[in-house]
Formats: C-alpha cells, structure tokens, sequence
C-alpha cells in the first residue's frame, strides 16, 4: 500500500514572514506506520517545494498513491486558514485519481468530523483520533475490515457517513517512534525569515488548563472534548533524542516548541535543560507557556538561558482580574507582570499576546487591554482575534448567538488575524478597526524599538522583531480590507 502525505503550498500569518516547517502531524504519523510495517510511505511537502495547486496535483497523479493524508497538529503559522487548502488538495487529487482513499486528520477535522465529509465529498475518512486510530484505518483498508469499527475513525461507507467507536488516547508518548524527519526537505525549513535551518516541534500533547478560546479543543473526538485536559508529554531524555538527531543528521539551528505549555512541570524542564548541556546540542529553541508556568521556572530560567532559550512566549488575553477569570485562563494580573519581569532579567525576549472578540467586549474594554499591555511592555505584541474552535466553550457562545455558522466558513479568514464573528458591542469591522490601532500604536513607539535593538537579546530575538514590524501593514490590511494572508 502506497501512503503519500501531501502539504499544499500555503502562507503564513502577515507577521512570520516566511515560516516554513515540517508538518508534524505527518512526521509522527508516518513514524507510527512505518513502524508497524508499511514501508512505501513519502510526503510531499509543496510548501517547502513551492509548488502551485495544480503542480502539487501532477506530483501526485505520478506517484500514483493508495492513500493520501492531509491535514495538520499546529495552528501556529496559519490556524484555520490551512483547512482551505487541504479540502481544495482533495478535490483536484480525487478528480486526477478518483480511486484513492483521502483521510483528513488533525486540527478542525479531529472535531468536525462529520461535517467534514459533508462537505467535502472527495474525501472518505477524517481520523479523529492519533496515530494509533490511523494505522487501524490502514489496516482495515487493506484487509477490508469493517470500516464502522474502526475506532477513533469517521467513514463514508456506500454514501453514508458513519462514526467509529470512540477510541482511548495513548499516554505513554515515550513508546511512539521519532518523527520520521528522514520523509522531508529539512534544509528547505526557515522561521520568522531568518531562522534556518528550522523545525516546530512538539514534546506533550495536551493542556491542563481549559481556556474558553483555546483552539486546541479541536485535535479531538466531538464525543469526549475534556481529553484535551490530560497533559501528556514525552521524558525529557526522549525531547533530547530528537533533538540530537535534528542536530547532527540536519544541521538544525533553531527549534520553536508549540507545546501550548513546554515549561508546565518545572522538574521536566530541568531536566531537560541539564541534558541538553551535557549532550552539548548548540540548537537555540523558544517555547509557549502560561505566565504561572513561567512564574514557576523563576529559579532554572538561568539554566534555561544557558541551554539556549532565547524567546519566551505567553498569553496575556484579557487584562483584569473578573476577565481572566471568566475566560478560564488560570493566571493572575501579578504573574503576568512577573512573566514579563523575569524574563527580561534574564535577557529572554517576551513575546506576549492579547484577544480581542470575546462576546462582551466593547471598545473600552479593548482599548484598556491595550493601555495595560502597553504599561507592561513585552518585547513583542500578538493581537489575536477569537477565532472559535470547535469543541470549545466560545464555539459553543458563538453558536448560541448566531454568529457562527459552520457550513458558510470561509477558511481563508479564520486563521486568527482576521475578526470573523462580532460581540455584543461591536461589529466585524469595529473589530478590524481596533486591532489594527493596537498594533500601531505598539510598534510605532521608537523607544521600545531602541531599547530591543540596543538589549542584550539574542541576535535571533531582534530579527524575529524586525520580520514582525515588517508585516505590520500586511496584518492590517488582513484585518480592515480582508485580505488573505495564508
């Protein structure tokens, strides 16, 4: 059985400049299978080959694959905007080869699975659940099981689109195979322009906390959205592997962990940092985690300077305590402003972002998350619009209200820059408006500009700030006049 999983040639948000990575939902999933035995498995990555649509579609007409994978893990560079892109991939692959099987897997479709093969007749199964989930569905492909059993897998079966049993995850990440980075150009890989060799990885699945915005309440199976609770990660002798092959096998420079939060159990952290030092792994890395986190790694933040962290990244969201509290975030105004202060002292560049789109938000509101952002002064500003998730508790307020209506989603603007659902207070456009002001009034500010370019920050913190100031007038015109960027 020939499995090609396909990445079409996309963007990335106005402020990334060109961001290009591995994709991992396809590296852990074709380690997993490759494991397990079938060895005729490649991707065929258009966005690091720069291939159009239709040169994407001859590549894969030549390949002449059973199957075809398309989906992603990581909302990072583009959120929703990349789901344009795989159901258009599944259209032309399915019209040049209408006898492949196509599986959807990953962000939006873990969720939606249903919806998704409403919409999208090409395509004839979305995994809702890991890896595991999809080798069963290969399995039974090839050995013509009943697809209704397939756990964690929705099927279109003689026209009918029906639901697998619901399927446990697995919690020991440790006995999964690395990443099959062998599949992919690795030397075609950069982040925030500048960054190359580059690679987004991810070392836990999962988050303790339940944001009521958080868009990772999409990776899972609509029946039992609370498994995006269980925070399960790899040991960190088992981060440090990979990390050593993407050292010495790719020459790897520079590493962003999209763990939603890397630095939750300060012991694992540690950890890693000493191994990382012992092993002498020069890479330099930046990872995301909420402000009591970082407020809990105070004591090993040295440690974690000395093993190459240079950028730290967190969300503000909402700037008062009543706020803070109603979107589920678990942090105080205090940490917040602590996150920032420890950082800094330890010359790691702050990257912190704020939300704008909640259901009450007015104009005060919002211009007063933007005053206190600006009072305490990250390095860097991310303005994120509540883009709803599937699963999560605003989808479900959005729903509610009518704002949202999934079978008329344009996906190309629901990529997190872009207002897609008004508030109680405001229109769209207001939201458009206001967002836009946010990011000038913060990067227009020659002070702040100094002080990053004249600090101690890593030369790699600096450019990240210039490829964001750069795409300032791109995010606005995504903002206010619609514009795609992904």
């Amino acid at each position: 059985m020939k499995i090609l999983f396909v990445m079409p040639k996309v963007g990335a948000w106005a402020t990334h400049g060109k961001h290009i990575a591995p994709n991992q939902l396809y590296t852990h999933w074709a380690a997993y299978v490759r494991e397990k035995g079938y060895k005729d498995v490649a991707v065929l990555d258009c966005k690091a080959m720069e291939l159009s649509m239709d040169e994407m579609t001859v590549q894969v007409k030549e390949k002449n694959p059973d199957i075809v994978v398309l989906g992603e893990q990581l909302h990072s560079y583009g959120g929703y905007a990349v789901v344009w892109y795989f159901n258009e991939a599944a259209k032309k692959i399915k019209q040049a080869l209408p006898k492949v099987k196509i599986i959807f897997g990953g962000l939006w479709y873990s969720a939606m699975p249903t919806e998704s093969l409403a919409a999208n007749p090409a395509a004839d199964f979305v995994v809702m659940g890991e890896e595991e989930c999809f080798y069963d569905l290969l399995e039974a492909i090839e050995k013509k099981k009943d697809l209704k059993n397939v756990g964690g897998v929705t099927s279109r079966i003689n026209g009918e689109i029906v639901m697998g049993p619901y399927k446990a995850l697995q919690q020991d990440l440790d006995s999964l195979p690395l990443p099959a980075y062998d599949l992919f150009p690795m030397d075609k890989y950069v982040g925030h322009t500048h960054w190359k060799p580059f690679v987004d990885m991810v070392s836990s699945r999962g988050c303790p906390s339940a944001c009521t915005f958080c868009y990772e309440w999409d990776q899972y199976d609509p029946r039992s959205p609370s498994d995006f609770l269980k925070w399960r990660a790899k040991s960190p002798k088992r981060v440090i592997e990979e990390l050593e092959i993407l050292h010495k096998q790719y020459g790897v420079k520079v590493v962003v962990l999209q763990d939603d939060n890397f630095n939750v159990n300060p012991e694992r952290v540690k950890e890693f940092c000493e191994l990382k030092l012992e092993k002498n792994i020069p890479i330099k890395w930046v990872s995301l985690g909420r402000a009591v986190d970082w407020v809990n790694c105070e004591s090993i933040l040295p440690l974690m300077k000395k093993a190459g962290l240079f950028t730290g990244v967190f969300g503000i969201e909402v700037t008062t305590p009543e706020e803070l509290k109603k979107i589920a975030k678990g942090i105080t105004i205090d940490q917040i402003k602590k996150t920032i202060d420890i950082l800094r002292r330890n010359d790691i560049a702050v990257v912190a972002d704020i939300m704008m789109g909640f259901d009450y938000d007015d104009e005060k509101i919002i211009k007063q998350r933007y005053e206190f952002t600006d009072e305490v002064d990250p390095d860097i500003l991310w303005v994120g619009y509540v883009t709803p998730a599937p699963n999560s508790p605003m989808w479900r307020i959005g729903m509610k209200k009518n704002w949202i209506n999934p079978a008329q989603i344009d996906f190309r603007t629901w990529d997190f820059l872009h207002p897609v659902m008004p508030t109680d207070h405001l229109t769209i456009e207001d939201l458009g408006r206001l967002g836009s002001w946010c990011m000038r009034e913060f990067f227009s500010k020659p002070g702040r500009i100094n002080r990053i370019m004249e600090s101690n920050f890593d030369i790699l913190a600096k450019l990240c700030f210039q490829d964001v100031m750069a795409g300032v007038g791109k995010w606005e015109a995504g903002a206010t006049k619609g514009e795609h960027h992904i």
